[in-house]
Parts: structure tokens; C-alpha cells; sequence
């Protein structure tokens, strides 16, 4: 766990130095940080993921975890606090988070396969179906 974090921890501040922008395994691919609220320690911590704009104005993230067979420790509290702020280049905003489910969901992850395969390699990988967030903007 601390290697993870480390290197989590790496991105972040490579992220906050560069107006958003990171290379090596993400180089080109857009960054968001997330300021996910912890579901049982009330602690916030930040998470770097890819994420997807969508037309609307909303971002898409995926809770991936590399196909592991569990999700995220984000994804959970996403789910228990869905409203928290996040990093997209140099602004920082509130969100508020749903999990996108049915055929809408499918629609949105065969785009997000569609621009980064790897995506599709971490479901070929796992049993459960990598759930699909979208964030809208709040005031």
C-alpha cells in the first residue's frame, strides 16, 4: 500500500506542477483529481484518474482498478459521499457524483473502450462489471 500511494502520490504532484498534465503511462490521456471523502474516517483524500469529458459538460470516470476483482477504495466513498471537489488542469470545483447504470452505461463505456482500450482489457480481466461515474457540476 505504501509503494501505492507513493506512486499515487508521484502523479499528484506531477499533475499540480504541470497545469494538469502528466506523462509516462498517462502521457496524452486527460487527468482529474479527485477529493473523495472517506465513508468511514470522514478523511479526505485525493485520487489521479483518467477521466472522459463528455458533451454535456459532465466527466465520466471509471471505477477500473486495473480489472482487479474489487472495486476502487474511492469508488466507496464516492458512493457515500458523492458530493466533493475535484482538480481538472488548473481549476478546482464541487462535484456531485452518480453512478451511470443500464444502457446509457453501456453507451458511455463502449466510447470510453472505443478512445483507450485498455479499458476493455481491465473488464476482460474481472467479473464485475467496472461501474461508470458521471460528475456534474454543483454550485
Amino acid at each position: 500500500m505504501r509503494d501505492w500511494n507513493s506512486w499515487n502520490q508521484g502523479i499528484i504532484d506531477e499533475f499540480r506542477a504541470n497545469e494538469g498534465r502528466v506523462g509516462g503511462p498517462f502521457d496524452g490521456a486527460p487527468m482529474i483529481l479527485i477529493h473523495h471523502i472517506g465513508a468511514k474516517s470522514g478523511t479526505e483524500r485525493v485520487a489521479p484518474l483518467v477521466y472522459f469529458p463528455q458533451d454535456d459538460g459532465t466527466l465520466v470516470i471509471i471505477a477500473s482498478k486495473g480489472g482487479s476483482p474489487t472495486n476502487p477504495d474511492w469508488y466507496h466513498n464516492v458512493k457515500a459521499n458523492p458530493k466533493f471537489t475535484v482538480e481538472v488542469g488548473t481549476e478546482t470545483f464541487p462535484v456531485r457524483a452518480e453512478e451511470v447504470s443500464g444502457p446509457e452505461r453501456d453507451e458511455i463505456w463502449s466510447r470510453v473502450v472505443a478512445e483507450r482500450a485498455g479499458f476493455g482489457e481491465y473488464q476482460a480481466k474481472t467479473t464485475r462489471l467496472i461501474p461508470v461515474l458521471r460528475l456534474t457540476r454543483v454550485s
